[in-house]
């Protein structure tokens, strides 16, 4: 048996675009014990594909925190994780009201996972600047942490200012849902050190999550890690199948969760996925 804990990726795309499959495929991996599901995002694609664009321009993709409070609402235990929300793209006061009340109504599984960012046209077509990304997600990611944090919200950016509000309810986590930066670069390594509570990274093998370690440790050695975070949780999406020695391998890079993509055109391949992925690692 793997100490790593077990997520499922895609819960809002592909076949789980319909929300019917994706929470039969929820309730499959809450009862086979696996940890968490995550969803996807980009809010719009760009058509035609072009690179670095991962998806046809046709994708359905469900919203992320619509998606998931609709699985909280029959689901019992499992972790509702964002892999990723693009926050630069979001108005950080809407999104934190968002996300606080996707904590309520899943009584405190929220996982919220985010990143900077990196297909121009999205920024173009919702017009956000594209250059500044990164230091706007660094500055939303505290604005996030203010309003969820202070009896007395202010706060004073380069992009977002205020005081004088309130924006309840809270999340039920306590001080906050858990915040994992993803991203492969070094401005997002030192941002996961600097304000991450976890990092997600995505479709590594473990060669490639051994880099991306070595990444996060060096960003370690140049930036200051808070004194009130914990130590930083490591997940990732494989891109490799899973079976114990992989897992072992990413286990000895000091990775805890691993977050598979889930296989299968339907309902039935995707539960049945869930169930072989829990009968050979858990």
């Amino acid at each position: 048996m793997t100490v790593v804990k077990i997520g499922l990726f895609g819960i809002n795309t592909g076949a789980c675009a319909d929300p019917q499959v994706a929470l039969r495929v929820a309730r499959a991996a809450e009862d086979a014990g696996f940890d968490s599901v995550w969803t996807a995002e980009h809010v719009v694609l760009p058509d035609p594909q072009a690179p670095p664009s991962p998806v046809p321009p046709e994708t359905s993709l469900l919203d992320p925190a619509v998606a998931l409070a609709y699985l909280a609402g029959g689901t019992e235990r499992i972790q509702l994780g964002t892999g990723i929300i693009i926050l630069p793209q979001r108005n950080p006061l809407v999104l934190a009201k968002e996300l606080a009340t996707l904590d309520v109504v899943s009584n405190g599984r929220l996982i919220f996972g985010l990143g900077a960012g990196y297909l121009k046209a999205e920024f173009d077509a919702l017009g956000m600047p594209f250059e500044d990304r990164g230091a706007r997600t660094s500055e939303a990611i505290e604005v996030l942490r203010t309003l969820w944090t202070q009896s007395k919200p202010h706060f004073e950016g380069r992009f977002w200012s205020f005081e004088g509000i309130q924006a309840h309810p809270l999340p039920l986590r306590s001080p906050h849902p858990p915040i994992f930066v993803g991203g492969h670069s070094p401005p997002a390594y030192r941002r996961a050190v600097a304000q991450g509570n976890g990092w997600y990274g995505f479709a590594l093998d473990p060669e490639a999550a051994a880099g991306c370690i070595r990444g996060l440790a060096e960003a370690a050695e140049r930036v200051e890690r808070p004194a009130n975070l914990a130590p930083l949780e490591l997940s990732l999406t494989p891109s490799v199948a899973l079976d114990r020695d992989t897992v072992r391998r990413y286990e000895d890079l000091g990775v805890s969760r691993l977050v598979a993509i889930g296989r299968g055109n339907d309902g039935d391949t995707l539960v049945k996925f869930v169930e072989q992925t829990a009968g050979t690692l858990l």
